[in-house]
């Protein structure tokens, strides 16, 4: 490669990056400069929560919350990768986990946090596709409980007429997509279970042929056959992402809840609510182009805190507070990341010398809740 060529490499793995964040404050600041001074006949802004006293004590629950369900998290993908008869400790499974943490949550780039725990996982194994499988598929599964409790939170809060669903048509728009997007994925899931292997192998090879995301579709494909053969343990952790994402919103409605005044009662959507759209949010803060979904998230919640009648800035320091928690999180994926760091550079450069590797795990969604 010549000098010319290295240093166009070098300026585009900074200047992603860079663009990203870039993103991400500007959305933050337009959303912080709008809320900032209090408006309307509520007289809230984000400044009021600056001058008063608030529930500090929220804020530390909201911690415990989200550190909960990132612990689910690792928990599951070592259940995953166990289920493919991979060597593999859970002493592992929560140290690479807290180092993907901090990358996805703080550091984007060409290497990302899924893309070191492949590294990891596979360097030192001969089945580095399944390697590899385990950290799309936990992906994939994490994803999948976080919409399968919007639609059951959304289903049931419809069948008793919940106003939070019934009066809002985004919300309803929001439930129905996700019970229609768990019927089609449970369908299809079905359908798996009597699909002759022949016909997998030659639809994986059809994926193949599809410009630029054909080796992604075909190994995600070949993901999700693998662990059809094991339906146990994706159904357990569907269950596990489920009951951590439980904790994500607690964690997200603690959050708010310490920027509420000591001594008023709390203007808030009310717990039901929050199992409805925070979900819904963490999915858009995931896919939002900026370090760990910043600015989007923000957006976002203050908007859905606005469509339920509640004042924006409550929903803005709600995302504020949880961010704030993830950063603290992310700076223990940091010391992690310190004592592993000699390993994890021979990881890095293994991982970017395998181009096989980056075509089947490209950057992907990055919410801070680490679906």
């Amino acid at each position: 490669m010549s000098e010319f060529e290295r240093a166009g490499v070098v300026r585009k793995k900074w200047l992603i990056p860079a663009l990203k964040y870039l993103v991400g404050i500007a959305v933050l600041a337009i959303v912080v400069i709008r809320h900032w001074e209090p408006e309307g006949e509520d007289g809230v802004g984000l400044k009021s929560a600056l001058t008063r006293s608030n529930r500090w004590e929220f804020f530390v629950l909201s911690g415990m919350c989200l550190a909960t369900c990132t612990a689910l998290t690792f928990v599951r993908w070592y259940w995953l990768v166990r289920a493919q008869d991979l060597p593999f400790t859970l002493r592992d499974a929560f140290r690479l986990g807290l180092v993907g943490y901090f990358f996805n949550t703080l550091l984007p780039g060409s290497v990302g946090g899924d893309l070191l725990k492949a590294a990891f996982l596979a360097r030192e194994q001969q089945r580095r596709t399944v390697a590899i499988s385990t950290i799309l598929i936990d992906r994939g599964v994490g994803l999948w409980g976080l919409i399968a409790l919007m639609a059951a939170g959304g289903g049931g809060m419809w069948l008793r007429d919940g106003p939070a669903v019934v009066d809002h048509a985004g919300m309803s728009r929001a439930v129905r997509a996700a019970l229609t997007f768990m019927a089609l994925t449970g369908a299809v899931w079905l359908f798996l279970g009597v699909l002759p292997e022949r016909r997998a192998q030659r639809f994986k090879q059809r994926l193949l042929w599809i410009p630029k995301l054909g080796s992604v579709l075909a190994e995600f494909w070949l993901a999700v056959w693998l662990y059809r053969r094991r339906g146990h343990a994706v159904l357990g952790g569907l269950a596990m992402s489920m009951f951590g994402h439980v904790f994500t919103v607690l964690a997200f409605f603690f959050a708010a809840l310490a920027f509420q005044p000591r001594h008023e009662t709390p203007h808030l959507p009310s717990l039901a609510d929050h199992f409805i759209f925070v979900p819904a949010g963490m999915a858009f803060q995931g896919f939002f182009p900026s370090p760990g979904g910043i600015g989007g998230g923000e957006f976002i919640f203050g908007l859905m805190y606005a469509r339920l009648g509640v004042p924006a800035a409550n929903g803005i320091w709600g995302s504020f507070g949880f961010r704030m928690n993830t950063w603290a999180l992310g700076f223990l994926g940091y010391l992690v990341y310190l004592m592993m760091k000699r390993d994890i550079q021979r990881a890095v450069v293994v991982a970017s010398g395998d181009t096989s590797m980056n075509s089947k795990l490209p950057e992907v969604a990055s919410s801070t809740t680490q679906v």
